[in-house]
């Protein structure tokens, strides 16, 4: 069954026709007349009657897959724990977790008092407790389902408890448009302060006194920019700003400190960053840097100390980047002197690889920094004054460091995944005082032939004896430890219950890698269902060095490509995020099992623009790069489908967001690659966004894509990739591709969105849908959700569930 057949029964039911009305965009000496700037008026009666028409014109065209949709969602219920809890974790005086129940929406967060101060073992998830029964002493913190009645849309900003656990400032949108009204409850009484401070930025903090709450609010452009200070049980009229951030570059975000000791304010933008201090003893002083701003560098810092018989020593761990692109950590002995402090004091105990990267800002290219640049990204790391266990790995990158009273923990990349390691805090404190590297070891989750994400889950107190930490794969459902380095043990708390017949041996995962056109290697991960792929029966799995090369031409169209094929190849959904140095890491899905179990190949290429490799494969997909995320996954598509691997006709490619002009930009290279393209809040009309800086986010973005404002370099390249400025006409693709196949369009957006705003993907939806074209496109538009869509989990299992019907569809599955 294709799309085309699902939808037979309304043969010549045509999309709306949008009017076209040219607008004149010029810049950098280039013109360009844009017919549907027009929808940009939102609160119009013609864009409401577009969207509108829009909807139903989807709904009609998507009838058909009804009974499947239904399918699809009763599956992903079938398989869900729906009433559960989580596993307790101690803050102060209480074990905090969470509830689900059946039928209900949202979670509800709980506690229980500790039972004294040497309390570190869990309560027990007995069957009953995790089916609903409380336990001793249980009470409500927050109930998001009583918290939502009346609203369509509801999203949690931040929840933020005082030290003694009494009071609660919470901030709740119930819009989609990321802007929250904060409110301070006291948890004795459940009553609210009568105060309401409206439209703040999500976040914000309560004093460890209960006392005073400092929040953010943005500006116009939908920024975090200031600071605001609030006294609890006064008029929010009466708040003071206490910090103001001009560079429109820059966010703003507020918090305390792990200790408790201080009120940090963190300024960022995407390529510099600077941390502010105020003692919370001293909440309306002046907030003051701990180390000054420098243009190009990035760092944080966090607040620790080795306890000692003969007096504790204070230590600031600074991560930070001003010497390695891939960051380095210093500890630095804050008895030495009062801040400020300055980047690059202190010992070091862990850098990442330089390999691949530019020089850090302000150092110029020097023979080495150049030999550097030029080595490869997968150039194994052997840096002398490193931890053994970062030696000998590729892609090396430090991500974080955390002290505690009986451990330290290390996280960073290394091979393309994250890692954690971790070593008893007497043995650092040795270590660190004869300055000799730290011998942190690695903790590995301990089964073979999977792509395991891992990192540090929730551990607020400093006095924890043991770390807890998190795992997951593709096929291995999330689990929840708890180690102790000093004695090596690891104790499994809770592990994921995956309702009916799931059994994660029938399910496989790998990660391999494409050579693609520049000699660049681009991990890629597949997650299949055994037996079901031909071509990857008795593969190697989990992580390998297998290398397959992308093909040099993609001039053949869909069908001859097909007619090569053996029909071994299996339908592949294929997704792509590489954008802002986030990585694509490995994690399970529910959803994703019923795509599994229908035969379908699920891909992830790790393109460039991502971090999975590292800094280096961050800078290699943005601003004048930014082509090589586009050519990473039209590579990698294609080398899949030249091996035999996937069927070029039961291809659909998959993005959201950046991902979403991930989408835009290979549907217009290679359309001949895939069968159907679902595009979640494209980022489609990029040059016209980046260039008007009155939107939301613009001027903050130039560090990620360029300025083509002020830089005609940036203009021409984004010019060249831009999906909205670049769809060719059906004359046009088949002179180019010798086909005049295009993907079938599947668009999500939000009326609300107000980091991808709803006219982009809806003037892409016009010129995709002209006639000349030839394209079929529809698109679901949600009038209430915001950037991630709607909220409550049975809303979204039936979002997915419409989502992934359409792309079963596209790939010819029938039920």
């Amino acid at each position: 069954m294709t799309v085309d057949n699902v939808w037979s029964d309304i043969a010549g039911l045509m999309p709306p026709k949008a009017e076209r009305e040219p607008k004149r965009r010029s810049a950098q000496g280039d013109t360009f007349l844009d017919p549907y700037e027009w929808m940009r008026d939102k609160e119009s009666d013609r864009v409401q009657k577009f969207v509108a028409d829009e909807n139903e014109y989807c709904e009609r065209r998507m009838a058909g897959l009804k009974t499947l949709r239904g399918t699809l969602f009763e599956e992903i219920k079938a398989r869900v724990q729906q009433t559960d809890m989580s596993v307790p974790t101690r803050m102060n005086d209480y074990w905090y977790f969470t509830r689900t129940e059946e039928g209900k929406q949202y979670g509800i967060q709980c506690r229980v008092p500790i039972r004294g101060e040497n309390d570190w073992d869990p309560p027990s998830i007995s069957a009953a407790a995790a089916q609903g029964d409380a336990l001793g002493g249980e009470e409500v913190v927050f109930d998001c389902n009583k918290e939502a009645e009346g609203h369509d849309f509801f999203s949690v900003g931040g929840l933020d408890l005082s030290h003694d656990g009494r009071y609660v400032a919470y901030s709740v949108d119930t819009a989609g448009n990321e802007r929250y009204d904060l409110r301070i409850r006291d948890l004795k009484t459940g009553e609210d302060f009568p105060e309401v401070i409206r439209e703040v930025s999500g976040g914000g903090c309560i004093t460890p006194d209960g006392k005073w709450v400092f929040y953010t609010r943005v500006d116009d452009a939908w920024r975090p920019y200031c600071v605001w200070r609030h006294r609890v049980g006064t008029p929010a009229d009466q708040d003071v700003q206490v910090y103001n951030e001009p560079d429109e570059r820059f966010w703003v975000g507020v918090g305390t400190s792990f200790d408790e000791e201080q009120i940090i304010i963190e300024s960022s933008s995407k390529t510099t960053s600077e941390v502010l201090m105020l003692p919370v003893s001293d909440p309306e002083g002046t907030f003051r840097p701990f180390i000054a701003r420098m243009p190009g560098v990035e760092y944080d810092v966090s607040f620790a100390r080795f306890e000692d018989e003969n007096g504790d020593i204070p230590v600031a761990l600074v991560i930070h980047n001003v010497k390695n692109p891939n960051f380095e950590i210093d500890v630095i002995d804050m008895r030495s002197h009062k801040p400020p402090y300055t980047l690059g004091e202190g010992v070091c105990v862990a850098q990442g690889s330089p390999s691949g990267c530019e020089p850090p800002q302000g150092r110029k290219f020097t023979p080495a920094t150049r030999a550097i640049r030029y080595e490869s990204v997968n150039s194994l790391s052997e840096i002398s004054n490193n931890p053994e266990i970062l030696q000998g790995v590729q892609g090396l990158r430090i991500e974080g460091i955390a002290m505690y009273r009986n451990f330290v923990a290390l996280s960073y990349r290394a091979n393309s995944l994250p890692q954690l390691a971790v070593m008893p805090k007497y043995a650092a404190k040795e270590d660190f005082l004869a300055g000799r590297p730290w011998g942190f070891g690695g903790i590995v989750p301990r089964v073979d032939g999977k792509l395991y994400s891992i990192g540090m889950s929730s551990n607020p107190s400093y006095d924890a004896p043991r770390i807890r930490y998190t795992t997951v794969s593709y096929t291995q459902p999330g689990e929840l430890h708890e180690y102790d380095p000093e004695t090596d043990t690891d104790v499994l708390l809770k592990r994921a219950n995956v309702l009916g017949d799931f059994d994660p041996a029938d399910y496989a995962e790998k990660r391999m890698w494409v050579r693609v056109r520049d000699g660049e290697h681009v991990p890629v991960s597949l997650v299949w269902r055994r037996g079901l792929v031909p071509a990857l029966e008795g593969a190697k799995e989990g992580l390998t060095d297998e290398l397959i090369e992308a093909p040099r031409e993609l001039t053949l169209s869909l069908e001859d490509m097909s007619a090569r094929y053996d029909r071994r190849e299996a339908p592949m959904f294929i997704t792509g995020y590489g954008a802002y140095e986030i990585s694509s890491d490995p994690g399970f899905s529910v959803p994703r099992l019923s795509l599994l179990d229908r035969g379908v190949l699920y891909a992830v290429p790790h393109v460039r623009g991502g971090g999975e490799m590292g800094r280096a494969w961050y800078e290699q997909g943005r601003k004048l790069n930014k082509m090589n995320t586009f050519i990473d996954f039209v590579d990698v598509t294609a080398a899949l489908q030249r091996n035999g691997i996937a069927d070029p006709k039961r291809t659909v490619a998959n993005g959201g967001s950046a991902g979403g002009l991930l989408m835009g930009a290979v549907a217009n290279m290679a359309p001949q690659l895939y069968a159907g393209i679902e595009a979640d809040v494209p980022f489609v009309d990029a040059l016209t966004s980046i260039l008007d800086t009155s939107l939301p986010l613009t001027v903050t973005e130039w560090d990620e894509w360029g300025d083509p404002l002020h830089n005609a370099e940036v203009y021409r390249y984004m010019k060249q990739y831009s999906p909205y400025e670049n769809v060719k006409d059906a004359d046009e693709r088949e002179q180019e591709f010798g086909t005049r196949h295009f993907p079938a369009m599947f668009i999500t957006t939000s009326m609300n969105d107000t980091r991808v705003l709803y006219v982009e993907p809806l003037k892409w939806l016009a010129r995709l849908q002209e006639p000349e074209v030839e394209v079929d496109a529809v698109a679901k538009i949600e009038v209430e959700a915001g950037h991630g869509g709607v909220t409550g989990r049975y809303k979204r299992w039936q979002e997915i569930a419409y989502e992934n019907a359409w792309c079963l569809a596209a790939m010819g599955i029938e039920e």
